[in-house]
């Protein structure tokens, strides 16, 4: 059981919830941070950087998203059927910019294993923001 998961569970309004799906995205989501953070940083790096500045802005701009969709939907945690409207709209908001991340740096991952690893942590993220939104219109 993830950390995540633990505390989640102990909550005393978390009877009945899918604990699995709301922790398996908060950790989709800060892995997302972590990746898509390091990928800019390594894309400075990069000898034709003026070629990687969208990758960079897309990797930015989605670990910011994932960083408020996870510390949203983790604070929120079992209580997301209470909170439908704004839940849903960051988790979609997080889902897309992961989309567009992967999108960009998979025209990138043949030459840099960095922007490969971010194409396949980003359509993960997107993938369980989408599951966590399909359980949560099951509530």
């Amino acid at each position: 059981m993830s950390l995540i998961e633990s505390i989640l569970s102990e909550r005393p309004d978390g009877a009945g919830t899918d604990l699995e799906a709301v922790s398996t995205c908060v950790i989709a989501c800060f892995d997302c941070v972590q990746v898509c953070t390091a990928c800019a940083d390594a894309c400075l790096s990069e000898d034709m950087l003026g070629d990687m500045v969208e990758c960079i802005r897309k990797d930015l701009n989605c670990a910011d998203i994932c960083a408020a969709t996870g510390t949203v939907v983790a604070r929120v945690g079992t209580r997301y059927a209470g909170y439908p409207d704004s839940t849903e709209a960051l988790l979609r908001a997080c889902a897309a910019a992961c989309r567009q991340c992967a999108e960009e740096c998979a025209q990138h991952a043949a030459e840099h294993g960095h922007c490969r690893i971010c194409a396949e942590t980003c359509r993960r993220c997107a993938a369980m923001c989408e599951e966590l939104l399909v359980v949560m219109s099951r509530s």
